[in-house]
């Protein structure tokens, strides 16, 4: 019965990988084919080329177990078994040839020239009118407008309280952990929208010297500045963090 299943069995599923990528993949082959057509098929899968191309074969155990070299010869007279991997390997090219992208040619197109073509992620947006280019109802854009004042009055009167000077206490959830510093700048920007505080923090736990894009709004060390919307900014008697300096000898 066992000598019977070998004789039907006519096709064996290997793993396939190659000197040129990092990449695996699965096949089916059949075994009645020459090794000559393998190479083809294998030409195909993985960019090695045909004519210098040599087939290592591996065991479950990934002990070499063949080398299939004779293109005469069928792939079903060599000891392959399903499980088994065949190693590509193409000496004309440089290993890891296929995943070197610094010689690959980067394609560039300007904005105007990108939101003209039709064939583009934008063109589908525009077309199904998703994301920015959604139609919103006059109702809708009035509800939206009158939200977005209420919030800018909400700052408005939130940095009012805040004075230049003060101690302060900054607590983003987004932006841990809780900082401490003085109180530099309070107002609109050019940067962004709506009110914000600028913070001259006690450690090197900002983003900027005070200014942004150019514009100075207070003077600071660098990474001892930072920008914070009021809500996140408490003023009070907040001592200045004790960075442990006395332990130092």
């Amino acid at each position: 019965m066992a000598e019977f299943a070998v004789i039907t069995q006519s096709q064996v599923t290997v793993q396939i990988t190659s000197s040129l990528t990092s990449f695996a993949s699965e096949r089916r082959f059949q075994k009645d084919i020459t090794i000559g057509e393998l190479k083809g098929k294998l030409e195909l899968i993985t960019g090695c080329s045909a004519a210098a191309m040599q087939i290592q074969a591996f065991d479950k155990n990934d002990k070499q177990v063949a080398s299939l070299s004779d293109d005469s010869a069928l792939l079903g007279s060599y000891p392959i078994d399903d499980g088994m991997r065949l190693h590509v390997i193409d000496p004309t090219q440089k290993a890891g040839e296929f995943e070197d992208v610094s010689k690959v040619e980067k394609f560039e197109i300007s904005k105007d020239e990108y939101s003209k073509r039709t064939d583009s992620v934008l063109a589908f947006k525009k077309k199904h009118k998703m994301g920015q280019f959604q139609e919103v109802s006059p109702e809708e854009k009035e509800r939206l407008e009158k939200e977005k004042q209420a919030k800018l009055e909400q700052e408005k009167t939130l940095a009012e309280k805040i004075s230049v000077g003060s101690r302060c206490e900054v607590n983003n959830p987004k932006a841990p952990p809780v900082k401490r510093g003085t109180v530099m700048f309070v107002g609109t920007t050019d940067f962004a929208s709506g009110y914000w505080v600028g913070v001259k923090y006690d450690e090197p736990v900002g983003k900027n010297d005070g200014s942004v894009k150019g514009k100075r709004y207070f003077e600071c060390q660098d990474k001892y500045g930072g920008f914070n919307k009021p809500e996140f900014v408490t003023v009070g008697d907040f001592p200045e963090d004790d960075l442990g300096l006395d332990d130092e000898m």
